[in-house]
């Protein structure tokens, strides 16, 4: 694939893309580790058929950006998904939704940015050990990683009361939805945010008749990730095809 020097260029497709970044820099995810992630920008908006065929392909959505990692010596990213169908939300799942529902509100709306949004995320950062050498995100920033979009996109918001404590970006396709990114104020972490979050795109999921819930890329030695497979059963794609991982 064309090195970044000569980008952006035109791939063909529906819709067509341009290539915009596609250059090898360090791991996010593993140390030691070179990776190379290709990144391109859809030139309009996907559909919702359009938006299910990238997932399925392991495609993933960074503000306006598609991108999928083709690294020279490493194949550890698998894309993980959840039949909506086979999962059944029972044991630890079933406690965490009952004791979400009682305690939290949770609204449906657009994407949208605000200071109040901003502040929550940077401590969700902060307080994970997230934040690359104490960086912090701005307007600017938040608006281009987590509003702009090139699909159909919306947020839930969990409030206590009238306090906002975590955020859910996700993405609408035809048959599935996918959980884009989530955050939240780890003070309330009797909640399991992650988890109930998870638990109630599920829930839309299954109210909007999909059959997939798309969670992001799964990495085996990255410990901000072990939570995605946690789910069973689950899919993950390995090698171009899809496997199924019934029990831990």
């Amino acid at each position: 694939m064309t090195r970044s020097r000569n980008l952006p260029i035109l791939l063909p497709g529906e819709p067509s893309e341009f290539l915009v970044f596609d250059e090898l820099g360090p791991c996010f995810y593993r140390k030691n580790i070179e990776a190379r992630v290709a990144f391109r920008l859809p030139v309009r908006s996907l559909t919702r058929e359009e938006l299910d065929r990238k997932l399925a392909s392991g495609d993933r959505r960074n503000g306006p950006l598609l991108h999928k990692s083709h690294c020279p010596s490493c194949s550890s990213c698998e894309p993980l998904r959840l039949d909506v169908d086979a999962f059944e939300i029972r044991g630890r799942y079933q406690r965490v939704l009952k004791r979400g529902d009682r305690d939290l509100r949770v609204e449906v709306g657009p994407p949208e940015a605000s200071e109040a949004k901003v502040a929550l995320y940077n401590k969700h950062l902060e307080t994970r050990g997230l934040s690359s050498n104490g960086t912090r995100t701005d307007l600017q920033g938040y608006r281009h990683f987590l509003v702009e979009s090139c699909c159909e996109s919306f947020e839930l918001r969990y409030y206590h009361g009238d306090q906002l404590i975590g955020v859910a970006i996700t993405d609408r396709g035809a048959e599935s939805l996918s959980a884009v990114y989530c955050y939240y104020d780890t003070d309330y972490s009797r909640y399991s945010l992650g988890t109930y979050s998870i638990l109630k795109q599920l829930q839309l999921c299954r109210s909007w008749g999909m059959r997939f819930l798309y969670l992001g890329l799964y990495v085996d030695e990255c410990e901000a990730m072990a939570y995605k497979a946690r789910f069973f059963p689950h899919e993950r794609l390995i090698r171009g095809s899809w496997r199924r991982f019934q029990t831990p």
